[in-house]
């Protein structure tokens, strides 16, 4: 049990999420690859709707303070407008491969930020939230479980 939660507390960690907690439940745990992944993904897809959330409830104290609401207006609201059509364009699909993508500075944290600000709907968040963390999943298992190997998908031997 004491494996699982470490996983999870990972996965919750900024920077980190399913791309630390994965390779150590595989490599550092005695857990079957399969619970590894699905708990490391449940977590991530978890931390999600907890983050937009909890910005929709934070940022909105914050706007009661009018130097702070007024600025807001003027940046949040406007940028809004200008990706919007990008937001309608790419919407879920984009976001989805920003949160797969397993590169820093990407994952569902910088997502959730992202997407509240940019005026995405909790809805198409959390749809964009489970593709990309499965994306996310996805590669990072396949890396920890090919090793060198894995890069041998994309190289043609000749």
């Amino acid at each position: 049990m004491n494996d699982i939660l470490t996983i999870i507390g990972l996965t919750f960690l900024p920077l980190l999420e399913l791309r630390a907690s994965i390779p150590y439940g595989l490599f550092n745990t005695d857990l079957s690859w399969v619970t590894v992944f699905i708990v490391a993904v449940l977590a991530n897809i978890a931390l999600g709707p907890l983050l937009y959330l909890f910005l929709d409830r934070f940022v909105h104290i914050f706007l009661h303070v009018k130097i702070i609401n007024k600025y807001y207006q003027k940046i949040i609201i406007q940028a809004q407008k200008k990706v919007s059509k990008y937001i309608e364009k790419y919407g879920i699909i984009g976001l989805a491969i920003f949160i797969g993508v397993p590169l820093p500075g990407s994952g569902v944290y910088s997502a959730a930020l992202g997407a509240y600000f940019l005026g995405f709907k909790f809805k198409d968040f959390f749809w964009a939230t489970i593709i990309g963390v499965l994306i996310a999943g996805v590669i990072v298992l396949a890396v920890c479980t090919l090793g060198n190997g894995a890069w041998d998908i994309f190289v043609k031997k000749v």
